[in-house]
């Protein structure tokens, strides 16, 4: 049943579905800045929460074999292989490689130094700075002197490799998942309550209520819900609500290697995104910027939001999205203003015939 606030305007997710006392709303804050594309992400969903496999199809999208989000899919991870600006690119964002490093490869020195040292990520509450252990061993050092490269194979960047030319395209890579709405329209026009507001504020579709009727998945502004084929029930990630109400991080945050994912009370999210956004932008990464973020914006912000490195639309992401129900309330009122209007005019055109 939709409340009095869940198709628009201000709203506390939780307490608007009636739960009392209820904690700090939760969700998910993803950097994109810091994601490897490992993957991790995405096995630890299904392993979690016994989501059956894909199909292992080979997509011929770079590193993507998922596709997108699915019934079978809760999280996907975007490998986004995005060419230099004014190179005739797809995209051709202006500064889209601002910053990054041109030229020739570095020199067998250069490749010594970076083996040993790495760039702190940024992140919070923080992971030490990464050190490469295959481009270590393939160095020496022997006692007082400088370390010699050895011309051993290195698994590493494009272009930090010996003889290795520079890469002309980027990878920006983002793991998707549900965005678990403020105004959620997939809640709004669900018949059989089967998805329901939980005492986090997070988004869950209850399988066994479940008739298959599909109404939520053209509601979703993001093309989150899909039905399984085998029984066209919906699915979509629950952000682990069985291990968040024992205290435990959902799976993907749990497994993600580098803090891409962070899990936590969302006040502290948004903040901590908000800082993290600044410090990007004094390295000179000025494409930094948050979506989903923000509680104005056309879902009354989203439970899993999102720092980019470019525009939404480039990660699949609808720019402006708005809750499918918005309206639904001036429709109805103009429906039966329609309504009156057709049954006076039935009424006087009786009235208005001579016995």
């Amino acid at each position: 049943m939709a409340g009095p606030n869940s198709l628009y305007g201000p709203l506390d997710p939780a307490p608007d579905a009636g739960h009392v006392d209820a904690p700090p709303r939760m969700g998910f804050f993803t950097d994109t800045s810091v994601c490897i594309g490992c993957k991790a992400c995405e096995v630890a969903c299904k392993e979690w929460n016994l989501i059956p496999d894909d199909g292992f199809n080979l997509l011929g999208q770079s590193y993507d074999n998922t596709g997108g989000l699915t019934a079978n899919s809760w999280r996907h991870v975007a490998f986004i292989e995005q060419p230099v600006a004014n190179r005739g690119g797809a995209t051709d964002s202006p500064g889209a490689f601002a910053g990054l490093p041109v030229g020739p490869s570095v020199s067998a020195h250069t490749a010594v130094v970076a083996a040993g040292s790495g760039q702190d990520m940024g992140t919070d509450p923080g992971i030490p700075p990464a050190v490469d252990a295959l481009a270590a061993a393939a160095t020496i050092a022997p006692p007082r002197a400088e370390p010699q490269f050895l011309g051993m194979p290195m698994a590493d960047l494009p272009g930090r490799t010996m003889d290795a030319p520079r890469s002309d395209f980027r990878w920006l890579m983002m793991s998707n998942v549900c965005k678990h709405c403020t105004h959620a329209a997939c809640l709004d026009v669900c018949p059989t309550g089967a998805l329901f507001r939980t005492e986090f504020g997070t988004v869950v579709v209850q399988e066994d209520i479940c008739n298959g009727c599909g109404y939520c998945i053209p509601a979703c502004p993001y093309g989150v819900i899909d039905q399984r084929q085998d029984d066209g029930r919906a699915w979509k990630c629950t952000m682990c609500y069985d291990r968040i109400g024992d205290g435990l991080t959902p799976a993907c945050a749990k497994a993600c290697p580098t803090e891409s994912i962070q899990y936590g009370e969302l006040d502290e999210l948004r903040a901590r995104a908000q800082h993290r956004v600044e410090k990007l932008h004094e390295q000179g990464v000025d494409s930094a910027r948050l979506y989903g973020n923000s509680p104005d914006d056309g879902v009354g912000g989203d439970g899993a939001f999102f720092l980019l490195l470019d525009e939404p639309e480039v990660y699949g992401l609808p720019p402006d999205p708005i809750v499918t129900t918005r309206d639904l309330p001036d429709m109805y009122k103009r429906a039966a203003v329609a309504a009156l209007a057709m049954a006076a005019t039935v009424v006087v055109s009786f009235l208005g015939r001579r016995p």
